[in-house]
């Protein structure tokens, strides 16, 4: 027989078949799909019409594809008769009803399908189908086949490349999608001509469009994607269940290898990019609860473990993810995690990864610290191009205004975070589960992040076409030293008149249990201005070295530019240092600031102006500054330990009392941190934008000559 299944031959499903009712990874992984299909089944077979973005008829159609898909592989591996009659009788009922529907209605910018408002979930249904078809298709009958690729498959190619000839080959998360499942479909009916639409766009270069297109030009060259780590765990599905078609049906054209290896480097980006508890960070529209066990992740972590190479760090990924992809490269990835032994969690170790098509428009710098009882710190610097491009498509709008964003991790959890996107996926009655009003007027604002906010406007204005043509741009990164890892980057212009430079040290220290992290936020400006430095946060505030005031009935921190949505909760005047101390879990963190005259700080709450209750309530703080050229010197310090439940609590005051600004201009920041010992710790950075310069070696600081580790240095 000619025709194989397309992901995996009819002899990989009958190694995979030994593994039936074993408890290895892969069994398990077999298990739990067998159990998800036969729960779903039993409901019976509906093809429902039309309904809102969300709502039942969205989601039955999407329970029909995942499967759909479902029983077309595990008909292979089990060869249960009721699999294939199931997934039979879908295809057939599918193909039968299809060319009567009229397109539906759609709701935002993408067009609609005919089953879906939107076109992306048409091609994600088009593409799981046309996989089980490909899986079955061996057992039916001419006139099945006949039905099923003439009613069903080559109407939806049809309204992909011709109806939709104007989306099809847009280089975007949407794009990788469409020629994903266009090609698929392609492969399963044996259409070859629609494959190299897919491959080569419909101009057939590579360059316009098509799958090439999207490989070689979405990606940075260290393999980041603009839209950040929640859109780009999105793309990784359609991605490898396309190569590994490919490679399976035309390896002569080595996909696998194209571009350097790009389907890795992309994959290790992503990957790399995930807090130590597996979560991706909110950068742009993204979840906050979106980790690495999604499934495009999890296919990356099985094929790049076949196809490139057996990193243990890929072993530790799958440990995590409890799961491997149901395929040959799953049953590998498997045996290979059996076989080894004290397999910790991952880590993939301090990085900078750039932005941009040639890695020319920013990035982002991640700093990670494993102590001896291999707990996991981690400080991640944003400050890569902005998430939109109008110019590519109108879909391509995710991006949000917060250049030099930092988030922070230890003990398991992100203890400052970005607020992410506003958006209640798949809950019709919330806006049909798309993105909420407040996701522009909020979420996307600079306030919503931990970055500075300038006179409370949101950088470029907040707006979307004046944020494309900027981006960030590394000033060092140190790492190779646990004891001192250090991290910096520029943003020029985002407001009119001011640069900003954010330096973040990971300092391991002596009588400390965790390492500090010691932020320098710069802003260089000619004319005064109102500076805020909001910090979000989970928890309950414990306590405070200063009297704030409480307010009794509330008002907004602002009217305008996200401000609008903060309550004002409390507020204080505060003069040369502050200090703040919340719990969250069983560890507190106290944030101890440098403060100039009339200083202030503001506690917040996120709901104001908000009459659908769209946004979540959660705590923040502001510190507001006024100045000219200016520095926050702030130190992050995680300490001690409170266990409700057997009614105690360590350590709950830090051992940080106060942080005061030494030294600031264009050559260097210099800080002192007091400790409540009496002992006192410089820090140096250097701000010399070619930090490779020999001469800064010769730098001297209030009489003291600075001998940088790469461009930061400590005197303790």
């Amino acid at each position: 027989m000619s025709y194989q299944p397309l992901l995996i031959s009819f002899e990989q499903a009958a190694e995979l078949r030994q593994h039936l009712n074993t408890d290895t990874l892969i069994g398990c992984s077999i298990a739990e799909e067998i159990k998800t299909l036969e729960a779903y089944m039993p409901i019976g077979i509906e093809i429902p019409g039309h309904g809102e973005a969300g709502g039942y008829e969205h989601n039955r159609h999407k329970q029909n594809y995942i499967h759909l898909d479902l029983a077309g592989r595990l008909y292979l591996i089990t060869e249960d008769q009721r699999y294939l009659d199931y997934a039979t009788n879908m295809l057939v009922e599918y193909a039968t009803v299809y060319p009567t529907l009229e397109l539906n209605t759609s709701r935002d910018s993408n067009p609609p399908g005919r089953l879906f408002h939107q076109t992306l979930n048409e091609n994600m249904w088009m593409l799981y189908a046309s996989c089980a078809y490909s899986c079955i298709r061996h057992k039916l009958t001419d006139d099945q086949q006949q039905l099923i690729e003439t009613d069903l498959f080559k109407l939806m190619i049809e309204l992909f490349v011709e109806t939709y000839a104007h989306d099809f080959d847009i280089v975007h998360n949407h794009g990788l999608w469409a020629v994903a499942g266009v090609g698929i479909c392609g492969y399963a009916i044996n259409d070859q001509a629609s494959v190299d639409k897919a491959l080569y766009g419909l101009k057939g270069d590579s360059i316009s469009g098509g799958f090439i297109a999207q490989l070689t030009q979405l990606f940075s060259p260290d393999g980041y994607y603009m839209e950040g780590p929640y859109y780009h765990r999105f793309s990784l599905r359609p991605i490898f269940l396309f190569a590994e078609a490919i490679e399976r049906r035309q390896p002569e054209i080595g996909i696998y290898q194209l571009k350097d290896e790009v389907i890795k480097t992309t994959s290790y980006a992503v990957m790399s990019t995930a807090f130590p508890n597996g979560v991706l960070p909110a950068l742009n529209d993204a979840s906050r609860t979106m980790d690495i066990k999604d499934e495009g992740i999890l296919l990356a972590t099985s094929v790049c473990f076949e196809r490139y190479q057996q990193d243990p760090t890929l072993l530790a990924m799958a440990k995590h993810q409890d799961k491997v992809w149901v395929h040959n490269s799953g049953s590998t990835l498997s045996t290979a995690l059996e076989n080894s032994t004290d397999v910790k969690g991952f880590n993939w170790g301090s990085l900078s990864l750039t932005d941009g098509p040639i890695g020319e428009r920013g990035g982002i710098s991640i700093l990670r610290h494993r102590d001896a009882k291999s707990d996991d710190s981690m400080a991640l610097l944003w400050f890569g191009q902005h998430g939109s491009d109008h110019k590519l498509h109108s879909a391509l709008d995710h991006g949000h205004f917060d250049g030099l964003h930092l988030s922070l991790f230890n003990h398991n959890q992100e203890f400052t975070h970005d607020y992410g996107f506003g958006r209640w996926v798949n809950i019709e009655p919330k806006f049909g589960g798309r993105y909420i009003p407040e996701n522009k007027s909020y979420c996307k604002q600079t306030i919503a992040h931990n970055t500075v906010v300038v006179d409370q406007t949101s950088q470029n204005k907040g707006d979307t076409a004046t944020a494309e043509a900027r981006f960030g741009e590394k000033h060092f990164f140190v790492s190779g030293n646990d004891k001192l890892q250090a991290m910096s980057a520029f943003v020029r212009n985002y407001y009119p008149g001011i640069d900003q430079q954010r330096s973040v040290l990971m300092v391991e220290l002596a009588g400390f249990e965790k390492p500090l992290i010691i932020d320098l936020f710069r802003l260089i400006s000619e004319q005064q201005h109102s500076y805020d430095y909001p910090v979000h946060y989970t928890g309950q505030i414990i306590r405070t070295d200063f009297e704030y005031q409480t307010h009794s009935s509330l008002t907004t921190v602002g009217k305008e530019n996200g401000y609008q949505h903060l309550w004002n909760v409390a507020q204080a005047k505060i003069e040369n240092s502050s200090l703040t101390t919340w719990l969250m879990g069983e560890s507190y963190y106290s944030l101890i600031s440098s403060a100039n005259e009339n200083s202030e700080v503001i506690f917040a709450r996120t709901g104001a102006n908000d009459p659908d209750f769209n946004l979540r309530s959660e705590p923040m703080f502001i510190l507001r500054q006024q100045a000219s050229n200016h520095l926050f010197a702030n130190v992050y310090e995680t300490h001690g330990y409170f266990n409700e439940a057997i009614e105690a609590s360590l350590d709950a005051r830090g051992q940080v009392e106060s942080v005061t600004v030494l030294h600031s201009n264009n050559d260097a920041s210099v800080v002192a941190l007091n400790l409540i010992s009496g002992k006192q710790v410089q820090i140096c950075v250097s701000n010399i934008t070619d930090v490779n310069d020999e001469t800064q070696n010769s730098i001297t600081v209030d009489g003291k000559k600075i001998n940088w580790l790469g461009a930061v240095a400590i005197f303790e």
